[in-house]
């Protein structure tokens, strides 16, 4: 069976400070073949950790940007900084970064800015995109959506992770180059109407991930959340799309392989 791999994990998280290590064994033991370590949420700098971490490990990789929550300490000289990232040989996507109109830890136009400079960076690098996408709809998903469309110009690949939102516009995104990706929220029993999405979705445009430390799937709610349960997430795709778990790992595995450029 091919490896599952967790698209999107924040593996240099202070919460794994006392067993990092142990933490990524289990992953392999799990049959995880590969883990993307997420820079972007931990301050500006901490970035740097996620690179480290990815030429240590063989089966990490990184990505790096400026979190939404951050948007108001980036500064355009710091593109300078994501620029050299994004041409590190372990660095396979720019993110997370994105729009976040629910808790509004930056403000608005401080986001917009932000993530604008960003999809520009990325369309410069020709590097694949993370994004985070939360708030109420339209708002903050047709926003992002208009930025990606105006700065990538058709030009760029990525995807929307921890998706949340209604299969209309999740239609729309997939229409603009952009993949789908589900973490344990799609698990919990009250998110009937995202597995429905989760279900009306082409799985050759879907991806899986933890999001770890953060939404430990159903079966682990009120648990550190750990890339080892990425399996849970590809059972319950695989539940409602009727196919095996084989066939779920190997095509969830291999797009997000195909969207990162990552060897089998």
């Amino acid at each position: 069976m091919t490896g599952w791999l967790d698209s999107h994990c924040h593996l240099t998280a202070d919460r794994y400070d006392a067993d990092r290590t142990a933490v990524m064994e289990r992953a392999r033991e799990a049959g995880l073949s590969a883990m993307i370590a997420i820079g972007s949420g931990y301050g500006l700098e901490g970035n740097a950790p996620a690179v480290a971490l990815a030429h240590e490990e063989p089966d990490v990789y990184a990505a790096v940007g400026v979190h939404p929550h951050e948007a108001s300490e980036f500064e355009e000289n710091f593109l300078e900084n994501l620029r050299s990232w994004l041409r590190d040989e372990r660095v396979v996507a720019l993110g997370e970064c994105g729009l976040d109109y629910h808790y509004m830890n930056s403000d608005a136009p401080a986001q917009r800015r932000a993530f604008a400079a960003q999809i520009a960076l990325a369309r410069e690098e020709a590097m694949p995109v993370s994004i985070h996408v939360r708030g109420d709809e339209p708002d903050a998903y047709g926003e992002m959506l208009d930025i990606w469309q105006s700065e990538g110009q058709g030009d760029l690949e990525g995807v929307l992770h921890c998706y949340t939102g209604q299969l209309e516009f999740a239609r729309k995104a997939l229409d603009q180059g952009l993949l789908v990706s589900f973490s344990g929220i799609v698990t919990f029993k009250r998110s009937h109407e995202l597995r429905e999405v989760a279900r009306a979705l082409p799985l050759d445009r879907l991806m899986i991930e933890t999001d770890a430390p953060f939404l430990a799937p159903e079966g682990h709610r009120g648990q550190r959340n750990e890339p080892a349960w990425v399996g849970a997430v590809g059972k319950q795709i695989a539940e409602l799309h009727g196919r095996t778990l084989t066939e779920v790992a190997e095509i969830t595995t291999a797009n997000a392989r195909r969207l990162y450029r990552i060897d089998s």
